[in-house]
């Protein structure tokens, strides 16, 4: 399998011959927390993955067996900005570029490889599905530094776990084992530290089993219809959706399934 490596400010990007991206955030000396210039390079890579029609999947990760991402680095400038100038001067893709982008129609996997905490744990709310190493702890703890978990934490975590698990952890700032998280449905499946890389594999090989188009479109009207009900979300005129539609690969994979075989879609662009 060939790889193609690109190492730019502390973030790594590398796209495999499956069109696999893996987006690693390497500060390990700041438990992969993110500063400015980290944050601007995300930025850049999450445009990037946008405006790439062939890729099929993206993992984001933190670098080292001890954390995702410890959230902002509070050793950075940044945290010299009062609440009301960093609420006035917010990024509008959130946390990482991740936590409020909707505008990536590619799935996206949090390998969540230890600590998880305030914007870490955005980020993993941001993304599709999230596997965790046995040893990750997540928190929202701004509230325990006089802070506020402003990219998505509080309204994403309320909604994708039970009300008063949520508000148990933004009231307190406390910090979750990976297997309660697991419990409450915000974590996919947790495997020991050594075996998490096969696992992310696992999920990654489910997805390429799917058409590239039925992927996208079912991200981008997740994306967009979260204000519609379900009879406006299947009637909205999305790009993807109607892509989708109109591709070859629903002939290929009805064709593949009339045949009893595994379907070849198309070799990405």
């Amino acid at each position: 399998m060939t790889e193609n490596t690109e190492r730019v400010d502390e973030v790594r990007l590398t796209i495999d011959d499956r069109r696999v991206a893996t987006v690693t955030i390497d500060r390990q000396h700041v438990l992969n927390a993110v500063d400015g210039r980290t944050l601007a390079r995300l930025n850049e890579i999450w445009a990037q993955l946008e405006a790439d029609d062939s890729v099929r999947a993206v993992i984001v990760t933190g670098a080292g067996e001890r954390a995702f991402c410890a959230g902002a680095d509070m050793t950075a400038s940044s945290v010299e900005k009062t609440g009301v100038e960093y609420w006035a001067d917010y990024d509008p893709n959130g946390f990482g570029g991740l936590s409020l982008r909707t505008t990536l129609d590619i799935p996206v996997i949090a390998r969540v490889n230890g600590y998880a905490l305030g914007g870490g744990m955005e980020i993993v709310l941001g993304a599709d599905i999230v596997i965790a190493s046995e040893n990750a702890q997540f928190a929202l703890p701004e509230p325990r530094v006089g802070r506020l978990p402003l990219d998505g934490g509080i309204p994403k975590l309320v909604r994708r776990i039970p009300y008063t698990q949520a508000m148990g952890m933004l009231l307190t700032g406390r910090k979750a084992p990976a297997a309660e998280m697991a419990r409450l449905g915000l974590v996919n499946e947790v495997a020991p530290l050594a075996e998490l890389s096969d696992a992310v594999e696992r999920w990654i090989a489910q997805i390429l089993l799917c058409a590239p188009t039925s992927v996208r479109a079912v991200k981008q009207m997740v994306n967009r219809t979260a204000h519609l009900t379900a009879a406006e979300a299947r009637d909205a005129r999305l790009p993807a959706l109607m892509a989708s539609l109109a591709s070859t690969e629903q002939d290929e994979g009805v064709r593949a399934f009339q045949e009893k075989r595994a379907p070849s879609w198309a070799a990405p662009r």
